[in-house]
């Protein structure tokens, strides 16, 4: 297993370098040819390999040209002036996309420690929720590219994904433990067989750091367990994101249960995010089902209205 990680993380084609960088393999060819700007080895059938370091090395000059820079005058500079030439801007600008490359590096090369020194970084100037929403909410956008061409491994997008959860989980505990809450309920989930959790956690904290408790039930969680709630608590609002489930075929089956089992006899509602909402999206059977396409309509819906108060 190690080796397959390795091998991933240490070997790039050009096509790599082009989907990850934005520039086109045709002018990174030019750029060798003219500049040498990068140092590819050859395999035995003549195709260009690239190492960890020529990667590094274009995301940065990727960087310095969406600052204006000229390919010549970055052709003209040492590795050390091209990165003293990115902390520059770094100052200057605290550009998100800086950030979001130091990111993309620590996930190339598996480097913990590269995340931890970025994100502590940013957090000094800004709040948890503009990195989120400015930073990994893009970054993980672009991840899912990178995994759809290829680019990067099922070990790229867990180790990147996991280190921001952490992030999440920390600032979610701060949250919980100084903040004074509203009694709302808020009840967070996912639905049975669904895992893909990030979305979800930044939401609980996103509810949290607005004053409103929460109760955060997790990953695939049947309809029938969710009945256990409804003793305990009134007029529930639940919470979920369908990623890959309930799929299309089943999710006019899982809401008509859900509405029957949930939010008959009382003053419940859903409100759904996700991309599997879009198969319904045209067709709302349910009456205290909301459908939100992005965080700002759950906000202008819920949280400019003293709903919760």
């Amino acid at each position: 297993m190690d080796a397959v990680i390795n091998a991933v993380k240490n070997s790039f084609t050009i096509k790599n370098l082009e989907t990850i960088s934005g520039i086109k393999s045709h002018t990174i060819r030019i750029w060798e040819k003219r500049y040498k700007l990068l140092e590819p080895k050859r395999t035995s059938t003549n195709i260009r390999r690239y190492d960890l370091d020529n990667f590094k090395k274009l995301l940065n000059i990727a960087l310095l040209i969406k600052n204006g820079y000229k390919i010549s005058k970055i052709a003209n500079l040492s590795l050390n002036e091209i990165k003293s030439s990115i902390r520059e801007i770094s100052i200057k600008e605290n550009s998100e996309t800086i950030y979001i490359n130091s990111f993309k590096l620590s996930m190339i090369s598996f480097d913990t420690s590269l995340f931890y020194k970025t994100f502590n970084k940013i957090i000094k100037v800004k709040s948890f929720e503009f990195i989120y929403m400015n930073v990994f909410l893009p970054l993980m956008k672009e991840l899912g590219i990178l995994w759809q061409t290829g680019s990067v491994s099922a070990s790229h997008e867990h180790f990147i994904t996991n280190l921001i959860k952490q992030k999440i989980h920390v600032h979610t505990e701060i949250l919980s433990t100084t903040k004074k809450m509203s009694k709302s309920n808020f009840v967070l989930f996912l639905p049975e067989n669904e895992f893909h959790e990030l979305s979800i956690l930044f939401l609980n904290y996103w509810i949290l750091s607005n004053g409103h408790n929460t109760i955060f039930l997790g990953q695939s969680i049947p309809n029938a367990d969710l009945m256990t709630i409804l003793n305990k608590n009134e007029n529930i609002h639940f919470i979920s994101f369908f990623t890959v489930e309930p799929n299309k075929d089943d999710i006019f089956n899982y809401l008509n249960d859900f509405e029957e089992n949930l939010l008959k006899g009382n003053q419940n509602q859903l409100s759904l995010f996700g991309p599997q909402i879009f198969y319904i999206k045209d067709d709302i059977r349910w009456e205290r089902v909301n459908l939100f396409f992005s965080l700002d309509e759950f906000k202008d819906k819920f949280f400019n209205k003293k709903v919760y108060s």
